[in-house]
């Protein structure tokens, strides 16, 4: 079970908690996922987005568990001019309540076409 825990005194914005309380017994924690499909890199960073949720979610179904379990959110991205992209295409894709999420911009992934990496820690 996860809750949400925003202190009045802390701005929350809406598209994450400032603290997530877990109280399940199993705990996943999901390796960085990338926005690489079958056919390789997304071109650009709403694509590249919408593969790394999709493998997010992936690895989340096969431990048994979905975005509602996810207690803990890393997202990196290579360019903060792909910021307003990455919401575009993922906003909506995300758990709700949102967990807790740090959004860092970094110099570089493993491999130079790649633009977004995600990595997750979830709760049941």
């Amino acid at each position: 079970m996860l809750r949400a825990v925003n202190p009045p005194s802390v701005p929350a914005p809406p598209f994450l908690s400032q603290g997530i309380e877990a109280t399940g017994t199993r705990t996943l924690y999901v390796s960085g996922q990338v926005g690489v499909g079958p056919q390789g890199p997304g071109k650009d960073i709403g694509e590249q987005a919408t593969l790394a949720i999709a493998n997010l979610n992936a690895v989340l179904a096969e431990g048994g568990m979905t975005g509602a379990n996810i207690a803990k959110l890393t997202i990196y991205l290579t360019d903060p001019a792909n910021i307003p992209g990455f919401m575009a295409a993922a906003g909506g894709a995300l758990p709700a309540p949102p967990p807790a999420t740090t959004l860092l911009i970094i110099a570089g992934l493993a491999a130079p076409e790649l633009l977004i990496e995600i990595e997750a820690i979830a709760v049941a």
